[in-house]
């Protein structure tokens, strides 16, 4: 008998603790896990599944108006806040309940506190303690507010999906996917937005190409953007906000947005009492097979900070609970991860950007395609799809793909496949596509820009 509670215990019930506690039950583990909030983590509850559910509500103002290019007549439409809202809690719920049920069929016990380690074997929840042979931690990461005058008056992605009311101005501080998947769903919803950012072009980090073309987009639609721009305080003014600029200018709106980033969940966990190493922004660094410096003591996803997607922290879960529970030990590969933003228009990219891949390979052939995607020649939308591939000149491998535009997620990740496993440009030119659609474009370029 084992002098453990637990064969392994889980902090965080999000999608990486999740997975790795249920392969690990199933590979015969005793496992136990705590959750202080709903089970599901930020993906689920207040993250990309609810984001992406209102992002497809924000498209049927433009999906109304193309309408009258194919010969529809649509009435003048009207759109309900408060049903669109009920209609996602109910999703929601019944996604939580998949994850609980999910928990139970494995038979993972479920603790419904928050955790703070005593030492590496032992943690504590509310008035109990459970001992575990390893613990992983999954704790993920929360939104990161400012330290500006007034900040306490705004809200974050978290609130944004519980607004009573759908409001006619907002402000969205922030230029990285969250600020602008949220900036293009209120501005969908027929909400003024003004997005306020401190950098020179949106979403730093993504290929050059992709950051100028979303700009663009998101101006022609109509969201005011304020590039090299800060916010220096938020006050209240006759039922409204007004917001000051380090430019001198003040904005007027009903609600102001943070979108500037998240931080690693660790605060509270008592890390250091189980002798765990900590990073200066909280996140816990770990070896390619999610091993902190303890020796019974893991970690994935976003309380990482290694690569913070769902799938990814999925991956983290499953390879961790495989190798330490499965006898099947295998690392986890972060490169050529597919990703998209849930912008207006939408973004998918694998690989590397333009810039990176210069300082990685060196010698690239380019290829870069802009054009009006078959859709919206009868509807008159000016919108343009924007696709690029990054080429090693060398031995001719695709290692950057980057497409801008309708159904830009689902294009990318059949092509992800290609990619992750070192397809060459040749590869793709033997390639018949498939027409008329617009992810042929990315077999029938033959000229690098």
């Amino acid at each position: 008998m084992s002098e453990y509670d637990f064969d392994l215990f889980v902090i965080g019930a999000g999608s990486g603790g999740v997975r790795a506690a249920r392969v690990a039950a199933e590979h015969g583990a005793r496992v136990g896990i705590c959750e202080h909030s709903r089970v599901g983590g930020t993906c689920v509850i207040r993250g990309c599944v609810p984001k992406k559910l209102l992002s497809y509500a924000a498209h049927f103002a433009e999906d109304f108006e193309d309408a009258a290019g194919y010969g529809w007549t649509v009435p003048t439409p009207s759109f309900d806040w408060g049903k669109l809202i009920e209609a996602k809690d109910r999703e929601i719920d019944r996604l939580n309940g998949v994850y609980l049920q999910l928990l139970e069929e494995s038979g993972v016990r479920l603790y419904e506190a928050r955790a703070g380690f005593i030492d590496e074997h032992r943690v504590k929840l509310g008035d109990q303690v459970v001992s575990a042979d390893r613990i992983l931690v999954a704790a993920g990461g929360h939104p990161w507010v400012p330290e500006v005058p007034g900040s306490e008056f705004g809200i974050t992605s978290d609130q944004a999906f519980h607004l009573e009311t759908l409001p006619k101005r907002i402000l969205i501080v922030g230029g990285g996917y969250v600020a602008c998947e949220f900036a293009g769903i209120f501005n969908g919803l027929g909400v003024e937005v003004i997005q306020v950012y401190r950098g020179p072009a949106l979403l730093r980090g993504f290929d050059e190409d992709v950051r100028a073309e979303l700009g663009r987009e998101m101006a022609d639609k109509g969201v005011d953007l304020r590039f090299n721009a800060d916010l220096t305080g938020v006050c209240e003014h006759d039922g409204a906000y007004r917001v000051s600029l380090d430019d001198g200018k003040v904005c007027e709106v009903d609600r102001v947005m943070f979108a500037t980033g998240r931080v690693p969940n660790s605060a509270g966990l008592r890390l250091l009492d189980a002798g765990v190493e900590v990073r200066a922004d909280g996140s816990i660094p770990v070896d390619s097979y999610s091993r902190t410096n303890r020796p019974n003591i893991f970690a994935v996803g976003d309380i990482t900070n290694r690569l913070n997607l769902t799938p990814v922290a999925i991956h983290e879960g499953q390879a961790f609970a495989d190798t330490e529970f499965g006898g099947k030990p295998r690392e986890v590969d972060h490169e050529f991860v597919p990703s998209a933003v849930f912008t207006h228009p939408q973004i998918g990219t694998v690989g590397y950007t333009e810039e990176d891949a210069r300082q990685h390979y060196g010698d690239l052939d380019v290829y870069r395609s802009s054009f009006r995607p078959m859709k919206h020649t009868l509807s008159g939308r000016r919108e343009k799809t924007v696709m690029k591939l990054i080429v090693e000149r060398n031995d001719q491998r695709v290692v950057g793909l980057h497409v801008v535009g309708l159904d830009a997620p689902e294009i990318v990740q059949g092509f992800a496949v290609a990619i992750k496993n070192g397809l060459t440009k040749d590869a793709f030119d033997s390639t018949i596509g498939i027409h008329p659609t617009a992810a042929e474009e990315l077999v029938t370029m033959r000229s690098p820009v």
